[in-house]
């Protein structure tokens, strides 16, 4: 998969695909809000196994009812690429409880 950076048109057109995420300097981002710290655990948790499938893995940050997912590309960079739009869409297809 390329890892080739966005273009500005490129970002602002996929960011309109994705619920909830937003570009935070050279990272996608999104914090998922839950009804209990266990549901964020276990939300985490899929979250990896998608991103071992994806071969792209985010920066989790666990805190008290939430989960921020935060993906951008190394080879790049450190900037967004396809494969962090691909895998932030992964993400989003989780089934989960939602606060």
């Amino acid at each position: 998969m390329a890892t080739t950076p966005l273009n500005p048109d490129e970002l602002t057109a996929a960011l309109t695909r994705l619920n909830g995420w937003a570009l935070v300097s050279d990272l996608l981002e999104k914090t998922f809000q839950f009804k209990s710290y266990l549901e964020g655990v276990a939300f985490a948790s899929a979250v990896g196994v998608v991103a071992e499938g994806c071969d792209h893995h985010p920066d989790l940050f666990i805190g008290w009812r939430k989960v921020k997912v935060s993906f951008t590309t190394h080879d790049a960079g450190h900037k967004v690429t396809q494969k962090d739009i691909d895998a932030a869409a992964a993400v989003d297809a989780l089934s989960y409880p939602k606060a």
